[in-house]
């Protein structure tokens, strides 16, 4: 099928191009989406009288989400979730909570806006892109933590399984000292002390 795009699609073309799509994208994506017409000659003839308005909407709506882009790029956002001691995460994180973290912050953000390149399924940091108008796209990044302190120490740098090592490292020391305590009061000899 043949449609006019009424605005920039990704991997598809720019605003007034005629495309050739496959019928369910059209009829699924694209016209219900607003974001084409089919290409009849009417469509044609009605899509060039209104070329400019829509040209200017675009060049607005893209100015605010530049300016919306400015302030949200690089921002970090946390996520609790429960996981295991090894940091895979119980479930995953979606589209829908990296919407939320983003809302909560402050910012506008919608789920369809966020795109996660991997299902995030375990605990740090992941960078994720948000596409706030279809030439406008940032990156931000979750912290993703059991807990309010874990998330601190990730964003200081430190991984997981280096908190993890640490402890454990700390635990066999702790250990290590309470045998040599309980071996020198087992070498002590009540006789020798009169």
């Amino acid at each position: 099928m043949q449609v006019i795009l009424l605005q920039r699609v990704a991997k598809l073309g720019q605003m007034g191009e005629v495309v050739t799509v496959k019928d369910g994208f059209a009829r699924n994506f694209l016209l219900p989406q607003g974001k084409a017409l089919r290409a009849s000659a009417a469509n044609v003839k009605t899509f060039e009288l209104k070329k400019a308005q829509l040209e200017v909407t675009n060049l607005e709506t893209k100015k605010e989400a530049e300016d919306v882009g400015a302030k949200l790029d690089g921002q970090i956002f946390t996520v609790i979730r429960s996981a295991s001691d090894a940091g895979a995460l119980y479930g995953s994180v979606t589209t829908r909570d990296a919407a939320e973290a983003a809302t909560d912050a402050g910012f506008t953000v919608n789920r369809a806006q966020v795109v996660l390149d991997r299902p995030i399924k375990e605990l740090g940091m992941h960078t994720v892109s948000v596409t706030l108008h279809p030439e406008v796209i940032v990156k931000v990044k979750l912290n993703v933590a059991r807990s309010i302190e874990e998330a601190t120490l990730q964003a200081a740098g430190k991984s997981i399984q280096e908190l993890a090592a640490e402890a454990e490292a700390e635990a066999e020391f702790e250990i290590a000292e309470l045998f040599d305590d309980i071996g020198a009061a087992n070498d002590f000899d009540p006789r020798d002390a009169r």
